[in-house]
């Protein structure tokens, strides 16, 4: 058999190199097993195509081997294999090979242990894998060598347990089995690499409900705590993980509270600031949570977090998560009794400029217009408004206001054209979109929804106070358009009125 860097070359020799391994594998001879293992390790560090299936049959007797360097070299070669995708994941538990992977995370052995628990990671991201792991009772060793002193080892398990926790079903054995004290401890580790997998591990924990007593319990009350300062972590992913645990967790009242009593404001205000996208989007999403809660809007609605928000939107306008988030915070402290400081804080100015981004998703620019329409019911944050509007930013309103496929975003963003029009400078730069305003309100005057129609008349009427728009109107369908509205708007009161007789009598 010959094995080059470009691949595994199967054709010369036919089945005898098969049959030699085997033979080889199968032996009680150390020495020959060896050779076999040898081979195996030598082609999965050159091999870039598919290892022939029939190739996978000799790993199980030398993962059973009673000889050390077998047991090395083999579980080395397959954790090769794996990592290069030269073998199929859900195959390798279906020829048999879990169960012996899973008996070499008992060695005493740490390459071995090492190489076993990296295997079963691997297995693990494959969802029919991880029930197989979980019912050959593979979940009790990962948690021992959770605790392993070889930090390969540790990082290896604790990879391992990671995996297994992206399944619901595996969560309750993992829970079962004690994992969550494991895990919580493991927060401390001065391992970064194991800090992070045992944080998101509990993350994926977190985000079914039904953790949530276990995982908040008065003796556990200090996971909450310990991930609170892992929001300081110098490593970002770290940090990062730390906020997605946090938010998952957030699901009470008391628990949002509780947060913010521990003081995790300002560091979330310098995390916003963070270099790293993940640090960012986790942060703000954190806090977003955190602004559902009434009782929190108070501590939130802060000087320092209005500004950070103001700067974060002003610097990250094209990024969807980081501005549906932020406007979806700006709007929760704005109806409370925050709105002024919302006005002399950059947000508005930030949530105005995104409008201009072409990244911005359908989502977003919704949570955007919806928290913009908000603000302008409110006499000074239009004037706010009306400050920072040009051109481009008018534009971009009537725009959207005539995009009646997007309905939500159109039906704001006209209602923040209401709002903003008793300002002369605002009627001044409207003039310049007359065709386009007049065909976005014809299209609300004749919409299937009340609402529309409603705004359509009333900004009508606003604009009709204008000579230029009054006259451009006179010349156009308008009229025409009232009168039907105000012809079907009279039958509907009719049959109602007849309606409401017939229900009296």
């Amino acid at each position: 058999m010959a094995v080059t860097r470009a691949g595994f070359e199967m054709s010369p020799l036919g089945k005898d190199p098969l049959e030699a391994l085997r033979t080889l594998a199968f032996s009680e001879n150390p020495g020959l097993q060896q050779s076999a293992a040898l081979y195996y390790l030598h082609v999965s560090q050159h091999m870039n195509v598919p290892l022939p299936v029939e190739h996978l049959e000799p790993f199980y007797a030398l993962l059973r081997s009673a000889d050390l360097e077998v047991q090395q070299m083999s579980s080395l070669s397959l954790v090769n294999f794996l990592l290069e995708g030269n073998i199929d994941k859900e195959l390798v538990v279906e020829m048999g090979l879990l169960e012996p992977i899973l008996d070499l995370l008992e060695s005493e052995d740490p390459t071995v242990q090492c190489n076993s628990c990296a295997c079963t990671m691997t297995l693990a991201v494959s969802e029919s894998n991880r029930e197989a792991i979980g019912a050959a009772r593979g979940v009790t060793p990962l948690l021992s060598l959770a605790n392993s002193y070889d930090p390969r080892v540790q990082q290896n398990a604790v990879g391992a347990i990671l995996n297994l926790t992206r399944s619901e079903k595996i969560q309750q054995v993992l829970c079962k089995e004690g994992a969550l004290p494991v895990l919580a401890l493991l927060l401390e580790s001065p391992d970064s690499e194991v800090q992070y997998y045992s944080c998101a591990a509990l993350s994926n924990v977190a985000a079914n409900a039904q953790h949530h007593e276990a995982l908040l319990s008065p003796a556990n009350r200090f996971l909450l705590r310990t991930l609170i300062s892992l929001l300081s972590s110098a490593v970002d992913k770290v940090s990062s993980q730390a906020c997605v645990c946090l938010r998952n967790l957030a699901a009470s009242a008391d628990i949002q509270a509780e947060m913010v009593a521990e003081a995790v404001l300002p560091t979330l205000c310098s995390l916003l600031a963070s270099r790293s996208q993940d640090v960012r989007r986790a942060s703000v999403a954190l806090l977003w949570r955190l602004s559902q809660h009434p009782h929190n809007q108070e501590a939130l609605a802060c000087v320092e977090l209005l500004q950070s928000l103001g700067r974060l939107l002003a610097e990250h306008r094209g990024d969807p998560v980081i501005v549906g988030h932020a406007a979806c915070i700006i709007t929760n402290l704005s109806l409370a009794t925050h709105t002024q400081g919302i006005i002399e804080s950059p947000c508005v100015e930030g949530l105005l400029q995104t409008m201009l981004s072409t990244d911005l998703q359908e989502d977003s620019l919704h949570y955007v217009t919806s928290c913009l329409a908000e603000l302008a019911k409110q006499e000074g944050a239009t004037l706010r408004m009306v400050q920072w509007m040009d051109e481009p930013l008018t534009k971009c309103l009537v725009s959207l206001a005539g995009q009646l496929e997007h309905a939500e975003p159109s039906f704001q963003a006209a209602s923040i054209i209401h709002h903003m029009i008793g300002h002369e400078k605002m009627l001044l730069l409207l003039r310049g979109h007359t065709a386009e305003i007049q065909a976005y309100l014809q299209n609300f005057l004749t919409h299937q929804e009340i609402r529309f129609q409603q705004l359509g008349i009333s900004t009508l009427c606003r604009l009709r106070a204008d000579p230029e728009f009054s006259l451009a109107f006179r010349k156009s369908q308008m009229a025409t358009l009232l009168e039907q509205v105000r012809q079907q708007t009279e039958e509907t009161q009719e049959l109602l009125r007849a309606a409401i007789c017939q229900d009296e009598s």
